[in-house]
């Protein structure tokens, strides 16, 4: 039977030590703070912003909210950017995507300083991760797997790792903080071809193409560890990941969907802010 990999507990254990990260920086003088730009009220963005203050207000992280009206001018949008880029006392930045159409996202992405740029949106940000230096940071969700996978103890060094999924939100940043970490990296998606067979090949499959049931068990050895990102919710509300559950549960080990990956991205999200924070003060953690 497949060990279960659980987001909460990798959560709990970066909350834990968020905690008394940020105790450490208030101590200093630095009261780490997340400013949350959303433009409009999309069901999906509200719910997500609720989990981040929640995270937040509970490690001690101080949050500012910029609720803007859906039909927003690119140019208002653009002064509340450059707000939060001015501020001293705000150190992360959380924007909510995709914008309304209409507005330049590129342009607006762009606008954000990539060192409060705390989700990986900028191009400085995705800089740093193809070539490894701490410009910005990664896509949260990007490095929940890695920090899932480091919770449970599976190394990556020397690993034949297979990334379905070529996104620069998931798919291309995880492959290459996998490739950092001295992995064996394919990056596979669903036009490949004989994808099965690729698959197969891998210790660890990270599944993020956003295709319910892309992978079933022709592509899953008894040994591999998949972490499925992939989030597909049916006519009937039933949420699946990218690899059919009947089929992960028989691998080495699986991060179930909900309750995987998802769990630990607002954890992300919160030690982004508060590594964010340590740089402005110049501190180490």
């Amino acid at each position: 039977m497949a060990e279960i990999l659980y987001g909460k507990n990798a959560a709990a254990a970066i909350n834990e030590a968020l905690i008394r990260e940020t105790e450490a920086l208030k101590a200093g003088g630095t009261n780490p703070t997340l400013a949350i730009v959303r433009v409009g009220a999309r069901g999906d963005d509200v719910a997500y912003e609720r989990g981040a203050v929640k995270r937040c207000e509970m490690i001690g992280i101080d949050v500012k909210k910029f609720e803007l009206a859906a039909d927003v001018s690119e140019e208002e949008l653009l002064k509340v950017i450059a707000e939060v880029n001015g501020d001293a006392a705000i150190h992360g930045c959380l924007l909510f995507r995709p914008l309304p159409k209409g507005i330049d996202e590129t342009r607006v992405c762009g606008a954000l300083a990539p060192e409060k740029d705390v989700d990986g949106i900028t191009a400085g940000s995705i800089l740093g991760v193809f070539t490894d230096k701490n410009t910005g940071f990664a896509p949260c969700t990007a490095q929940a797997c890695i920090e899932l996978l480091n919770h449970y103890g599976y190394e990556l060094k020397g690993k034949k790792v297979v990334v379905v999924g070529r996104s620069l939100v998931i798919g291309k940043p995880v492959a290459m903080m996998a490739l950092a970490r001295h992995a064996t990296v394919t990056i596979c998606h669903s036009r490949t071809e004989a994808l099965s067979e690729v698959c197969r090949t891998a210790d660890i499959l990270i599944a993020a193409a956003g295709k319910a049931g892309l992978v079933d068990a022709s592509g899953l050895g008894p040994d591999t560890v998949v972490i499925d990102v992939g989030i597909n919710v049916d006519a009937d509300g039933n949420m699946s990941g990218d690899v059919r559950k009947e089929d992960a549960e028989q691998a080495g080990a699986y991060s179930p969907v909900p309750g995987g990956v998802g769990a630990v991205t607002t954890s992300v999200l919160a030690k982004h802010v508060v590594e964010a924070a340590a740089r402005a003060a110049g501190a180490s953690l």
